[in-house]
């Protein structure tokens, strides 16, 4: 499915990017069709799994994310999401331990990652499409501003969160030191890593300013520490 968030064929630097605002309706019968299969998958011990391609058209268009059980396929090596509809992958991606490739491509609505997938060690391939990335090195979109970062969510709720305008639905532990979120802060930044075979734009849900100091640096070419998104200076396309 094509995506109408920015063009994906042009160089932008300057354009306007948000996140996407739908929520996983969880009564739709493609998301209960889901989750039957990730209880499958997980009870046999499957290496490779190809949930769309057991999901009618129709099923396939009403999934928008993936459901948090996908922690429990840890014997997965290879995870192929072929021309999806999703718009953002949940941070229970990093707990697939066994994960050695990655297969994503044609889902022009996913345009970032959450850090956690970052913890996938034995991540070693990947295809995504590129261009649908934010800060890709082609187009340079640029990344959707983040809110200020609260030092308590206690006039938050961060099991009940507004997409348009932090990423997720739900945010219950920190990226980088699994701390419980409603103990703590939300510090959310942006960071480009490689991540397998390709540089993703990942989304760093930290619980302090101490966590957010502990990232790596970026990718070379990319933005070099973690940022708040909106037009930010980038390094040139490949393009110019």
């Amino acid at each position: 499915m094509k995506c109408s968030c920015f063009d994906q064929s042009r160089p932008h630097p300057r354009a306007r990017v948000g996140f996407h605002a739908e929520r996983q309706d969880t009564s739709a019968p493609g998301w209960r069709h889901l989750l039957e299969l990730i209880d499958e998958a997980a009870a046999d011990g499957r290496e490779e799994f190809r949930p769309l391609t057991e999901l009618s058209s129709e099923e396939r268009r009403q999934v928008v994310t993936l459901p948090p059980s996908i922690a429990r396929l840890t014997a997965v090596r290879h995870l192929v999401l072929y021309g999806s509809h999703l718009v953002r992958i949940p941070p229970e991606i990093g707990s697939m331990g066994s994960l050695e490739e990655f297969t994503p491509y044609t889902s022009y609505r996913l345009h970032w990652f959450p850090y956690e997938i970052s913890r996938c060690r034995k991540l070693t391939r990947s295809t995504v499409s590129t261009r649908a990335l934010f800060s890709n090195c082609k187009t340079r979109p640029p990344f959707p501003h983040l809110q200020p970062s609260p030092d308590s969510v206690a006039d938050l709720d961060p099991g009940n969160l507004d997409p348009r305008r932090r990423g997720a639905t739900a945010i219950h532990c920190c990226s980088v030191c699994d701390r419980r979120i409603e103990q703590h802060g939300l510090h959310q930044v942006w960071i480009s890593l490689r991540v397998a075979t390709d540089v993703l734009p990942l989304l760093v849900s930290a619980c302090s300013s101490a966590c957010v100091a502990a990232l790596p640096g970026g990718a070379r070419g990319y933005i070099p520490t973690p940022h708040k998104g909106g037009r930010v200076d980038q390094p040139a396309s490949d393009w110019d």
